[in-house]
């Protein structure tokens, strides 16, 4: 009884960070920061330059498509070095490529010899590698903390990714405006040293496989692993349906903020500070529920939720409206994505992590890619708010189905 009492005392607060206590997550937790927020600087000096010189929302799917391009093309396959390999050292080659992206771009526009197609082919590059850092990094989380910490730590992880975006598209819009991209992508560049520092100062060691298996058979393993357990294999499928239907409304910001809006780059930076703040408070509610039973129906009714706020943005024509729904749909967003990644974690062995992680970073991020294709084609041809609209019923529809069938994720 007394140990009862004592849970009960536990603060929100302590319970909310509590994955901070241990020192490896804050090393890896505020190098990330630093870095995404970054990134997000220039993101919004991309997305606006390449907006405002083209007027093209194919273009702007495109470079998406791009940057996407790689993780669902090489995920997979950087699973399974992760299994095979210390994955900081992953880690740092990946940081290494997105940096030499970022710095090619502020040089080419310091030098005024920046192209589209430049920046085209930085985006692959930066993609490439986040498509071998990325199941690197996903599988390194649960060496940080305890298990029975795990989903604080990835709602954590989520805060960071949303924080930085709350914090770096905001700064992204003035600077762009001010002193226009080149100093948006130098900061970018110089930001990746911080994940290097966070990297080099955890000290947990990966053991990695024994297996003397090729990687071929190794790679098989994953899938066979994945096509046994209907678990999985829905939890992959709703994280796809997330990515494609759900990520495009980040992808129209810059398309609503001047055509629907009538804003200029730092209203557009202040959208995207909107729903990078409702993505935050939306990881912090999925961090303070810990442990929660029902992470499985909370995910359904949260992509339910999505979708009806995605809808409300399409058709929004006030700023105050627009604001309100995109608040949502960030907080929406984060809280389908959290919880079904933390039940994907904890429905996989370590041995097999590296490798079932990247299928599902393919189906989650994969997604994008071929997302961001096809709305900015559908978006130009049929208007954004169309294509939006048309997005937000099938987000709507898949958690329906879900909700009323049988299947094992609703009782997770």
């Amino acid at each position: 009884m007394d140990s009862r009492r004592s849970k009960r005392k536990v603060p929100v607060a302590a319970r909310t960070f509590r994955s901070f206590r241990y020192r490896n997550f804050r090393w890896v937790w505020f190098g990330a920061f630093t870095s995404t927020t970054g990134f997000f600087v220039a993101q919004i000096a991309e997305s606006w330059y390449i907006y405002e010189q083209t007027n093209s929302e194919s273009l702007l799917g495109l470079t998406a498509f791009l940057n996407g391009l790689p993780i669902l093309l090489f995920s997979v396959l950087g699973g399974v070095l992760a299994d095979r390999m210390d994955r900081r050292y992953l880690l740092m080659g990946s940081q290494a490529l997105q940096m030499t992206a970022a710095l090619g771009l502020a040089a080419l526009f310091f030098t005024n010899r920046i192209e589209i197609w430049h920046i085209l082919a930085a985006a692959f590059l930066a993609g490439l590698g986040q498509a071998f850092g990325g199941p690197a990094y996903q599988a390194l989380i649960p060496s940080l903390v305890p298990r029975r910490h795990l989903q604080n730590a990835i709602a954590l992880i989520s805060i960071q990714f949303n924080l930085a975006g709350a914090v770096g598209r905001p700064i992204g819009g003035v600077m762009m405006d001010r002193f226009g991209p080149a100093r948006c992508f130098l900061i970018n560049g110089l930001s990746f040293a911080a994940v290097f520092v966070g990297l080099f100062a955890v000290d947990v060691r990966h053991v990695p496989s024994t297996s003397r298996k090729n990687m071929l058979r190794s790679l098989l393993e994953g899938f066979r692993s994945i096509r046994s357990s209907k678990v999985l294999k829905s939890l992959m499928l709703i994280a796809l349906v997330c990515a494609f239907c759900g990520v495009p409304i980040n992808l129209l910001l810059p398309v609503f903020a001047q055509d629907v809006f009538g804003l200029g780059a730092g209203g557009y930076g202040f959208m995207g500070f909107v729903l990078g703040v409702g993505a935050v408070l939306g990881a912090l509610v999925v961090a303070t529920l810990g442990d929660a039973p029902r992470k499985g129906r909370n995910s359904l009714n949260t992509q339910f939720l999505l979708g009806l706020a995605m809808l409300g943005f399409a058709v929004a024509t006030h700023l105050w409206l627009g604001v309100a729904t995109l608040f949502v749909c960030g907080g929406a967003i984060l809280g389908v994505f959290t919880m079904i990644t933390s039940l994907v974690q904890l429905n996989v062995p370590d041995g097999m992590r590296g490798r079932i992680m990247s299928v599902h970073n393919t189906a989650f991020r994969g997604a994008m890619p071929l997302s961001n294709l096809v709305c900015g084609f559908v978006a130009e041809r049929i208007g954004a708010g169309n294509a939006l609209s048309i997005n937000a019923m099938i987000l709507i529809a898949v958690a329906a189905w879900y909700m009323l069938s049988k299947n094992q994720v609703r009782d997770l």
